[in-house]
């Protein structure tokens, strides 16, 4: 399979940084008995196929990534890479995979399976239920 990827320099591959970011408006999210609810009209990053947003921090366990796909459909995963765990995912422009912000440019389809590169395992996918305009992403360890 022909894998595309986020172009990045040398030196932003080497010191892992994220092309996503956290949300433009910090409290369109809460966290409370394992939901993760984003309100979509405050989340304008998640508006557009493509669209993504990091979350962490406050009282999340895990960090999470939550990606507007190419059909308009929403995926949300664990936000570290299996290869180097503490290493950020990113949206792979014009594709529904992501991929590790590291060197190794390790991939994964929109199920979180690995497709390129030397992640050895898949990464963790949660489940996302839309209802209105609020997004909730289950979360489970």
């Amino acid at each position: 399979m022909d894998c595309k990827f986020v172009k990045r320099s040398f030196f932003q591959r080497v010191f892992g940084v994220s092309e996503t970011k956290k949300p433009t408006v910090a409290n369109c999210w809460e966290y409370e008995d394992g939901k993760l609810v984003i309100n979509l009209h405050e989340a304008s990053e998640l508006r557009t196929p493509g669209g993504a947003i990091r979350f962490e921090g406050g009282n999340l366990p895990v960090r999470v990534l939550v990606v507007c796909g190419e059909g308009g459909e929403y995926r949300a995963y664990r936000n570290q890479c299996t290869h180097f765990g503490h290493r950020r995912l990113d949206p792979v422009p014009g594709t529904n995979t992501v991929q590790c912000c590291s060197i190794n440019k390790s991939t994964f389809d929109s199920s979180g399976n690995t497709i390129f590169g030397p992640a050895p395992h898949s990464i963790h996918c949660y489940p996302v239920e839309k209802d209105q305009e609020k997004l909730i992403v289950l979360i489970s360890e």
